[in-house]
């Protein structure tokens, strides 16, 4: 089965003011509910938080690629979808693309999606 690597924004780096009804201990239990789903499903996974810092991200990501070789990365919607993190977006995309050629990419919307986005294309991770 192929070895799969979760990237998303640590809980600590987020401002809740842009998410009423959300904090950091709500989004904490959700990604571990996400993380502990995956494992149930039986997928080979490496969580990886990064904060908001461009190069200190990059720095947690080339950390967690040594725990590899993975064949899919999962960037969570934290990261691509608050407009402020763009710069950090790409520069995990880039890094990714350079440090795993082939590695094959899946985005999902929320913690609870992240099955659903490793799913697609499943003859990927399988």
């Amino acid at each position: 089965m192929t070895k799969i690597l979760t990237i998303g924004l640590h809980p600590s780096t987020i401002d809740y003011t842009a998410h009423p009804g959300l904090d950091e201990a709500t989004l904490t239990a959700r990604i571990e509910q996400g993380d502990a789903a995956l494992r149930a499903a039986g997928f080979d996974t490496v969580p990886c938080l990064v904060g908001a810092d461009p190069d200190e991200a990059e720095k947690t990501v080339r950390e967690r690629l040594g725990e590899g070789p993975f064949g899919v990365v999962m960037i969570g919607g934290g990261v691509r979808m608050i407009p402020e993190h763009t710069l950090l977006f790409e520069r995990l995309i880039n890094v990714l693309a350079v440090a795993a050629p082939g590695i094959r990419f899946r985005f999902n919307t929320s913690p609870e999606t992240t099955i659903d986005a490793i799913r697609r294309q499943g003859s990927l991770v399988a």
